[in-house]
């Protein structure tokens, strides 16, 4: 496998993983950035996510991951910076990361492979590019952005 067939497999496990978000969020590419025999890509989310919410996002991304297979290596359970770190069985991994006013980051990175070129990602952001720096998160959202707590589910009445 090459950097850019790494690469490549990094943008499916990144789209696989906005996918699985609902609502969906809005988001940015990140840098990639390469190493001797490495790859590394980036996403980052410009929704604005709530203190109250970020926990629900976490869940979900972490039960999307489960789902594909995904080993889940490290959980940060940090109040103000978590984090969940996983791995596929071919030596992948793949990130989510919350940083400075709540600002989600996705990172996938590959094994190591054979020296080639990188070409940007084909999939385009929901949202606009950015250069670097890219800002804080400045979306809001009427679900992700509410300050309101998501009630447990009731439990079904049985029949």
């Amino acid at each position: 496998m090459t950097m850019q067939e790494a690469a490549q497999r990094q943008d499916g496990m990144l789209d696989a993983t906005m996918s699985a978000v609902v609502p969906g969020l809005h988001w940015t590419h990140g840098a990639t950035t390469t190493g001797n025999c490495d790859v590394t890509r980036r996403r980052v989310v410009m929704t604005i996510v709530s203190e109250e919410r970020r926990g629900n996002l976490l869940g979900m991304v972490q039960r999307s991951w489960e789902k594909s297979g995904y080993v889940i290596k490290s959980v940060n359970k940090s109040r103000k910076f978590p984090a969940i770190f996983a791995e596929t069985d071919d030596g992948f991994g793949i990130s989510v990361s919350v940083g400075g006013e709540g600002q989600f980051a996705f990172s996938a990175d590959s094994p190591c492979v054979k020296k080639s070129e990188v070409a940007e990602p084909s999939t385009s952001p929901n949202g606009p590019e950015y250069d670097y720096p890219i800002p804080r998160p400045n979306v809001n959202d009427s679900f992700w952005s509410s300050d309101e707590p998501i009630p447990p589910a009731s439990p079904s009445r049985s029949r």
